[in-house]
């Protein structure tokens, strides 16, 4: 059964030139990212994935500072902040944050001061975790790095840094954790217009598409992208990596939303139109679970692709328990959304190393 109706690429391309170009933009992509099948892992799975066919939207594989999904964000968070004059990008992350690496490379490209506040998210407080892998990028990109101890404000600090830096004469733009505004979301409004493209190209429909939710920006985006396409929304289904599924559903809904607002849609989703998963959390964000592990194992030895350990794992691990449960349907085609992040795989040697 098909859950997602195709949709042309000339509505594609109305769509985008209706709704996005009125946004300040700022290019860091080097053009669409490819979808590609998984036919080797296909290969080695054999009857256990029930002809179920894999592919992968590789928004790994974009050039700007070691890729990933986050850079679709900050073409329009970093567009608005240039449109607002600022000189000065304040990002807030996690110490292994995807967003903060990005940011700081997009920063570099821009010609902006980048600021990073860093949030103790994660119970890992071994030197790899908090030396290496981003933390070591967000440096060599020319970030000036904030911290910060456990259970300190990061919004808070964040704020008081963009008032210091208004008194000294400069404007500084806040980008808040995962960059997961509307207007950040708008990078993910534009994906699905390039899936949906790209499926027409193929000849090829999607019954399901999979994807991790963390912040909630990339789901938000690519729900709404697809609501205003005219699209059915129930072959998405994402994984929580951040939040509780429950408490995940609202936020994300929230976002949604507010989204559609900003498009100037008269559309709204509720909380019944989202699928949202909690069965890879585990003990919560960035904490390995032996599914995500095995997870990142398999990709990496089947197809040689690296999985992130704390979104594209546990997602992609979601993804095959919802082919052995049947969730998702023997014999469909699904595409995974692969999001980037392996330089996190260097703060997280010691789990991956361990079995």
């Amino acid at each position: 059964m098909v859950v997602m109706a195709r949709f042309s690429k000339e509505r594609s391309r109305v769509l985008d030139s209706d709704l996005l170009t009125r946004f300040p933009r700022v290019r860091l992509m080097n053009g669409p990212t490819p979808i590609q099948r998984l036919s080797r892992l296909e290969e080695v799975f054999g009857p256990r994935l029930k002809s179920v066919s894999i592919w992968a939207k590789r928004d790994d594989l974009m050039e700007l500072g070691g890729g990933g999904n986050k850079l679709r964000k900050l073409e329009f968070l970093i567009g608005y902040a240039k449109s607002e004059g600022c000189d000065t990008v304040i990002a807030i992350g996690g110490v292994q944050s995807n967003f903060a690496r990005l940011a700081a490379a997009a920063c570099a490209r821009t010609g902006l001061a980048c600021e990073l506040v860093l949030a103790q998210m994660v119970p890992r407080e071994s030197e790899i975790y908090q030396g290496n892998g981003n933390v070591l990028l967000d440096q060599l990109f020319g970030a000036h790095l904030h911290v910060l101890s456990k259970g300190d404000d990061a919004a808070g600090f964040a704020a008081r840094r963009a008032s210091e830096i208004a008194m000294s004469g400069g404007k500084a733009f806040v980008a808040v954790l995962g960059g997961s505004t509307p207007v950040g979301c708008l990078g993910y409004v534009d994906c699905a217009f390039e899936i949906s493209a790209q499926s027409t190209e193929m000849g090829l429909e999607f019954d399901h598409l999979v994807l991790p939710n963390g912040s909630g920006g990339m789901h938000a985006g690519l729900v709404a992208g697809m609501v205003v396409g005219g699209r059915d929304l129930s072959g998405i289904r994402a994984h929580t990596v951040l939040s509780p599924a429950d408490a995940c559903v609202v936020a994300t809904v929230d976002k949604v939303n507010s989204v559609l607002h900003l498009l100037s849609s008269g559309e709204r989703v509720e909380p019944k139109d989202l699928t949202i998963s909690g069965g890879q959390l585990g003990g919560g964000y960035g904490i390995p679970t032996p599914e995500m592990v095995e997870a990142v194992k398999i990709v990496g030895r089947s197809e040689g692709l690296l999985l992130d350990p704390v979104y594209g794992g546990k997602a992609f691990a979601g993804l095959l328990s919802d082919i052995e449960s049947e969730v998702i349907t023997p014999g469909s085609n699904v595409l995974f959304l692969m999001t980037g992040g392996s330089p996190g795989l260097y703060a997280y040697a010691d789990a991956l190393n361990s079995n």
